[in-house]
């Protein structure tokens, strides 16, 4: 608006004489609609907002690159929301978001759709950080999920029922867990069924006595930050990033923007940037390993 003030034509300091009638300046009126056209056409090329929606493991590093982007493209939004990958998918399919954030591989059913992986991740089995059982075999954690196993006594542990913490429907973590375990989800005999990471971890930071499992990136943030809880390693590997990078770690995934293709303009900018060794710093500082390129 500023712009289009000042290269309004100035008005004389007296009034014409009577009688006469003055001109319309016609190229300064022209050149004001150029300008308004002209700004009309570089926000719709810049797509002023986009929204993602998806895996909470995938929306924090989502939200610094979008933040990172939104800078460098004056007047865009991007709006990043969690719900888990499940809702990511049917958010993309549906329109209610451009990008969905997905924290695993595309499924066969779901041909329809591209995916750009923009780091890999790994879960891990958390206790809290007073629990003195250091390690758990696979025979174990089945027995635990499925209720064989009911008290950290019969592990070593202190006498005390185990507080089994799970992940609700939707979330890809729990297919993740359920796939390399070979178990059912209605197997599972929770105790606490949880949504993001963020509220699996504080879940087993406040229980001495719960076992769970979580992002990788996110357990290894949190107990840096000095949050009570120890990650176990999994069939005898550390759940560590250099493990997960070199592929030696069991169980890992990639993490994901998903869109419905064609993708527009704006969509293939922000996917180009997130992908980018722009956002290498961010991914870093998650807690995450880069994608081989």
């Amino acid at each position: 608006m500023l712009l289009f003030a000042a290269i309004q034509p100035r008005e004389p300091d007296s009034p014409p004489p009577l009688g006469q009638r003055r001109r319309p300046s016609i190229p300064w009126a022209m050149a004001g609609l150029a300008l308004v056209a002209a700004v009309g056409g570089c926000s719709a090329a810049r797509e002023p907002k986009l929204n993602l929606s998806g895996s909470s493991t995938v929306a924090p590093l989502a939200a610094e690159i979008a933040k990172r982007y939104e800078a460098s493209n004056l007047g865009t939004r991007v709006d990043v929301q969690t719900g888990g990958s499940s809702r990511g998918i049917t958010d993309v399919r549906s329109g209610a978001a451009q990008i969905g954030l997905v924290s695993r591989a595309l499924k066969p059913e779901e041909a329809d759709l591209q995916a750009t992986t923009i780091a890999i991740d790994g879960i891990a089995l958390i206790v809290n950080r007073a629990n003195p059982v250091r390690s758990l075999s696979e025979d174990q954690i089945r027995g635990i999920y499925t209720g064989t196993i009911s008290d950290w006594r019969q592990l070593g542990g202190a006498d005390a029922a185990i507080t089994v913490v799970t992940k609700a429907e939707g979330r890809s973590t729990l297919e993740l867990f359920l796939k390399y375990f070979r178990l059912d989800n209605r197997q599972i005999k929770a105790s606490i069924v949880i949504g993001d990471n963020q509220h699996g971890i504080l879940t087993v930071a406040d229980n001495p006595h719960a076992l769970g499992y979580v992002s990788i990136g996110a357990a290894i943030q949190e107990a840096k930050a000095g949050t009570a809880i120890r990650l176990l390693p999994l069939a005898g590997i550390a759940p560590s990033l250099e493990n997960v990078r070199s592929g030696r770690y069991p169980l890992s995934r990639p993490l994901n923007l998903v869109i419905q293709p064609p993708p527009s303009t704006g969509v293939s900018r922000f996917l180009a940037f997130a992908s980018s060794p722009k956002v290498h710093d961010l991914v870093e500082a998650q807690f995450f390993v880069q994608p081989p390129r």
